[in-house]
């Protein structure tokens, strides 16, 4: 849970800032009133526009009126992201193993118990199959013997024993049968190779211009529009882009999913 006593990282890249944590976006909108755009895609909605996930990007004002306010800071995302070893990876790959056994399991228990029966079932088509494989290689050996004239030799070495049982199945082999959910954290901040450190984050625009990874504003025109914004959210409105309507801003009086008008 984001809590309110520490800045609220912005992930710094291409000079853009976003916010991933999904915690840290319902900070910023409902005690900061800081709205933003939503603009990661859905996965299964890849061409739709209207209900978009995260990130959330932030309008250069956003950003800057933030961290000014010592309300966030300026991460530097792609540094903070440095190649992982081998052990960070198999640990990496441990823990989601370890999640998929722990849904699997979960669900092989629900399913004992809503169908009883299911292992029994199971455990007769093993031995079904069992027996076919086993009288299809018999078949398979004499018919074999009976082309070839030396029994002893090619059809021992060509040949399936058929006293050769069925090894079950696996946790592994059966894991493809089973559905399971794979999580996709948004939040890089729990890898092990994570590492926002002070060389990669800034609490000043200030610093954050010296390391190369903010420029705004730069310029007289953009102080300006910081300037603007600032004031407007001091009186407890809500603004958000308005190219769309041929404006800098659109400017809410209240929360702006909920209210309808707006000043652009």
């Amino acid at each position: 849970m984001a809590a309110a006593s520490r800045p609220i990282p912005l992930r710094v890249s291409n000079k853009k800032a976003f916010i991933w944590d999904v915690d840290d976006i319902a900070l910023v909108r409902s005690k900061h009133h800081i709205c933003g755009v939503l603009s990661g895609t859905l996965p299964h909605l890849s061409q739709q526009n209207l209900f978009l996930g995260v990130p959330l990007a932030l309008m250069p004002e956003e950003a800057v009126l933030l961290v000014e306010n010592g309300l966030a800071v300026l991460v530097d995302d792609p540094t903070a992201h440095p190649q992982p070893n081998l052990q960070h990876l198999q640990a990496w790959d441990a823990e989601n193993q370890a999640e998929i056994e722990r849904q699997v399991t979960l669900l092989e228990v629900k399913g004992s118990k809503e169908n009883p029966n299911s292992q029994a079932m199971s455990a007769e088509a093993q031995r079904k199959r069992q027996a076919r494989e086993e009288k299809r290689a018999a078949k398979a050996k004499a018919k074999l013997m009976q082309d070839s004239g030396e029994p002893n030799n090619l059809a021992e070495m060509l040949s399936i024993e058929p006293t050769q049982t069925l090894s079950p199945p696996t946790r592994e082999s059966k894991g493809t049968s089973v559905a399971y959910t794979v999580v996709i954290p948004t939040s890089s901040s729990e890898l092990g190779w994570y590492n926002a450190d002070s060389s990669c984050t800034f609490k000043t625009i200030a610093d954050a211009k010296k390391a190369g990874i903010w420029d705004y504003p730069s310029n007289l025109q953009e102080r300006a529009r910081c300037g603007v914004f600032r004031s407007l959210w001091e009186q407890g409105y809500f603004m958000g882009v308005g190219i769309k309507f041929g404006g800098d801003y659109l400017v809410y009086p209240g929360w702006f999913p909920a209210v309808p008008r707006s000043i652009a």
